[in-house]
């Protein structure tokens, strides 16, 4: 364990398995990396990945394992000691958020607002002590640790940050939007479209840019629509939707990844988003900065490995349908899924008659669907595949009496809120008002729905995390070989294959173009291995869409001559 020490020192702690100590040594705080580096085995504990692990990062060292206190304890507090009546014991600082970081440069080690290095070993002894406690400790602490390891990667990739091409960016940005206007700033091609709306709509100065006065020119149009959303209208006949429709499509590219995305976000040749492991209440990852999950495809040819080297591009066949077949034991659907496209195997199996309707079943099965045309497919998909089903059905059905479900390896889906529970509580009593009886119903609707995808997406989820942490672990076994990379920022991943990007069913890994090969297949390998790791012998596999970007030539962002 690195903690705080007196004076903003280090302190070294050496801790078995179950917490106990068997020595300490203090430890300028400037040197830990040098201490990370002597114990390459080592499983690092630690109250903040962010905050420690990246400053050894960008010292040069890095660590193959660690253990992060707050990220761990936010599962095992809702996992297992939601109530605050076991080992973790009542909230306290280490339930909150980590202290942001201004500026990365600034912080070492041992700051002062880290907890003291005996916090953390107290810390530490309460969660262990908490997973001990656990119906099955086993799966609980493979969480833990892919939680962790997914927090190392998160920095990892921030650090090295996804090669990007900046020119590329913009002649595509221009090709789309057209030239920006020097006085208003208005891309020409947006300017266009405006003026055809508000042609078609008889009024010349409706700002399209704000809902309350866009519906109201719509309605005085003859437009009845209750929103603006491009669901509603889409169908409405009229001259200026189509326009509209392009202009608010276009507008959305030039405020989420615009010039002005392009100018914060982009530096050097790379684009360092701002990862937040675990920042979705499933397990999903989120972003704080940079809008990493939501990169059009549009801008997909922006990514561009430096010279020399390539991207290793990877995503998921249909993830969370295999994830619930694994966590299921639903035999069938592994069947239906194994070698090949999931949907079309359910097509083979005569569930449904088109792969569009068997990826409505499949939608409608995991998020609860019960109209429209997932609602009337649901069904078949009940009758094809019983045992997964009664996994989602009974998911909901918990939900919906404000109970609560759990992930494959344990993580635990929010209780009820106090206006949820006052509000089953209310028709539930003799003589409720029958609104409040149809509100309530509606709200145990909702929450079952949620219950019900929660254990699904939450899964998958824990199964990339698995593949996170496996395939960093075969990048590492590669070495390093070739030339270094144009960007040195870095120097850690400088001649060695590292990821630079994770979209939740997605990775890119940038490699030395000789590793190519050698880094394809270790992206293959991690997925079968974290199938395994997950579900063990039942025969689910996970098949990859592996791509490998090339860039021929000098880049914008490669060194001159």
């Amino acid at each position: 364990m690195l903690g705080r020490g007196d004076a903003g020192s280090l302190e070294l702690v050496d801790l078995s398995g179950d917490g106990v100590e068997s020595g300490r040594r203090p430890w300028p705080a400037a040197d830990a990396a040098a201490v990370v580096t002597a114990r390459p085995d080592t499983r690092w504990v630690w109250a903040d990945s962010a905050r420690a692990y990246r400053s050894i990062l960008r010292a040069g060292s890095r660590v193959a394992r660690a253990w992060d206190l707050r990220l761990c304890r936010r599962i095992l507090r809702t996992a297992v000691d939601p109530a605050g009546r076991g080992p973790l014991g009542p909230a306290d600082a280490w339930d909150d958020t980590a202290p942001s970081i201004e500026d990365e440069g600034l912080f070492v080690v041992g700051a002062q607002d880290e907890p003291s290095v005996d916090e953390a070993v107290a810390e530490l002894r309460r969660q262990l002590r908490t997973v001990a406690s656990a119906p099955d400790p086993t799966r609980l602490t493979l969480l833990l640790h892919g939680e962790s390891a997914g927090a190392l990667v998160a920095e990892e990739m921030h650090l090295a940050g996804l090669p990007w091409d900046a020119q590329v960016h913009e002649r595509i940005l221009t090709d789309t939007l057209g030239q920006r206007s020097p006085a208003s700033g208005v891309p020409e091609r947006m300017a266009e479209l405006a003026d055809h709306v508000r042609a078609a709509l008889g009024d010349d100065t409706v700002n399209l840019d704000s809902p309350p006065k866009l519906l109201r020119a719509l309605r005085r149009a003859g437009i009845q629509v209750a929103s603006t959303s491009r669901w509603e209208l889409a169908d409405q006949p009229h001259p200026a939707i189509e326009p509209l429709l392009e202009y608010k499509r276009l507008a959305r590219l030039l405020v989420a990844n615009g010039w002005a995305w392009l100018q914060e976000w982009v530096r050097d040749g790379r684009f360092r988003p701002v990862y937040v492991p675990g920042g979705v209440v499933t397990g999903r990852w989120a972003s704080s900065g940079g809008g990493a999950l939501q990169i059009p495809r549009l801008l997909r040819p922006a990514v561009r490995p430096d010279r020399g080297w390539v991207i290793v591009d990877a995503d998921v066949a249909q993830l969370e349908p295999r994830v619930l077949a694994g966590m299921s034991r639903d035999l069938r659907m592994a069947e239906a899924a194994r070698g090949r496209d999931l949907y079309a195997g359910i097509v083979a199996a005569g569930a449904v008659s088109t792969r569009e309707e068997a990826k409505y079943a499949v939608l409608g099965a995991m998020y609860g669907a019960t109209t429209g045309q997932s609602g009337r497919l649901v069904p078949r998909l009940r009758r094809a595949y019983p045992v997964a089903m009664r996994l989602v059905d009974d998911a909901a059905s918990a939900g919906e009496d404000g109970g609560t479900v759990q992930t494959w390896l344990g993580r635990a889906a929010p209780q009820p809120d106090a206006e949820w529970l006052d509000l089953a509580s209310a028709a539930g009593a003799e003589g409720a008002d029958p609104l409040v009886r149809d509100r309530a119903r509606r709200a145990a609707g909702d929450r079952g729905r949620f219950t019900r995808n929660f254990i699904v997406q939450g899964t998958a989820a824990e199964w990339a995390l698995c593949w996170l942490a496996e395939l960093r672990a075969r990048l590492d076994a590669l070495g390093a070989v070739g030339a270094p990379r144009a960007d040195r920022s870095g120097e850690v991943f400088a001649t060695r294959p590292h990821l630079v990007f994770f979209l939740h069913d997605e990775v890119m890994v940038h490699a030395p173009r000789e590793m190519a090969d050698a880094v394809r297949a270790a992206v293959e390998a991690a997925a079968e291995a974290a199938g395994r790791r997950m579900f063990g012998s039942f025969p689910i596999d996970f098949p990859l869409d592996v791509r490998v970007i090339e860039t021929d030539g000098v880049t914008p962002h490669d060194p001159p001559g």
